[in-house]
């Protein structure tokens, strides 16, 4: 659907507008509709979806199952589910903001937020083709361990408090007299009014969230970041990370440059370690975040995350 939808939005930005298709402003353009619709559709469809299911689940069994002695395990299924979801930072968000309102525990929800855009099926076809089995088994090692590790600490520092998104309870309804099929139908209708009320909360931060990432995707070259993250000094790693945290873009979008950037001289560490801050980490995604949770544990989850990627490109670096 969404490779019909991409189709589509280039036939407007490049057909109907006119808009060069090498040039900087149809290239964010195109980007821009692509992704604000794509992220629209997967938020009211998804937090719906799990709007109304968790209604008939048992939650709470699940939520104490995870909370208890097998709270690891919890961390685990949830960054190999992960692995399961193709979807940016910002696809993402509508599963995570479902999860939130399923009420899984917090550190469980951001295992699966960061480790559903650092690899998928596609990328790692795409990581084996480019550089081989041995770097493709270390980046997904290296991609779930920062899940993981991340998740279990934001976990244990008991920040739900930091959570602005009202979580409201699973319907119980009073009608138990009513019909299967009365009693559906009313389900449906509450998943549907607490779908539309996130999404009036959040569109706007949607909005201007990829506006920005369409900007910095269409204007910001290459040899910028070879410029300044480049060669084998000490510090590449560093700069590469904090740059790579504004832009946004998908791990599948962003192999091909990595691997123009080692071809450039860049280390493969660095190179790797700037994809991951690019995808696990991107300044629409904050935006996003901004309108369900406080600024502080933003920062947490930037600080820890970016922290991991760090350590991850130096280590490469050092083994590769």
């Amino acid at each position: 659907m969404f490779s019909l939808w991409e189709s589509f939005s280039a036939y407007i930005i490049f057909e109907l507008l006119g808009f060069d298709r090498v040039s900087h402003l149809g290239e964010a353009l195109h980007f821009f509709l692509f992704d604000t619709i794509k992220i629209f559709i997967l938020l009211i469809a998804i937090v719906y979806a799990v709007t109304l299911l968790r209604s008939y689940f048992p939650i709470e069994r699940v939520r104490d199952y995870i909370s208890g002695k097998n709270k690891i395990v919890g961390h685990i299924f949830a960054a190999l589910f992960g692995m399961l979801t193709p979807f940016c930072s910002c696809s993402a968000i509508p599963l995570f903001l479902g999860f939130l309102q399923a009420r899984i525990p917090l550190g469980v929800t951001f295992s699966y937020l960061i480790s559903a855009p650092l690899s998928d099926a596609v990328v790692i076809a795409l990581l084996f083709s480019l550089f081989g089995l041995k770097i493709t088994l270390l980046y997904i090692g290296f991609s779930l361990s920062i899940a993981i590790v991340v998740g279990l600490i934001i976990g244990s520092m008991n920040l739900e408090k930091e959570v602005l998104l009202e979580v409201k309870a699973a319907c119980c309804s009073s009608a138990k007299e009513a019909s299967n099929q009365t009693l559906f139908k009313l389900k449906m209708s509450e998943a549907w009014n607490d779908t539309m009320d996130i999404f009036k909360k959040i569109y706007i931060y949607v909005i201007v969230g990829i506006a920005i990432g369409a900007f910095i995707h269409g204007y910001v070259p290459t040899d910028f970041i070879t410029k300044y993250a480049g060669g084998d000094v000490w510090y590449a790693p560093i700069v590469a990370v904090v740059m790579g945290i504004p832009m946004y873009s998908s791990a599948a979008g962003m192999l091909p440059l990595v691997e123009v950037l080692t071809q450039k001289g860049m280390l493969l560490g660095t190179a790797l370690s700037f994809m991951m801050a690019v995808v696990a980490l991107s300044l629409p995604e904050a935006m996003i975040l901004k309108r369900v949770l406080s600024t502080k544990l933003i920062v947490i989850f930037f600080t820890t995350v970016g922290s991991a990627i760090l350590f991850v490109g130096f280590i490469f670096n050092i083994i590769l």
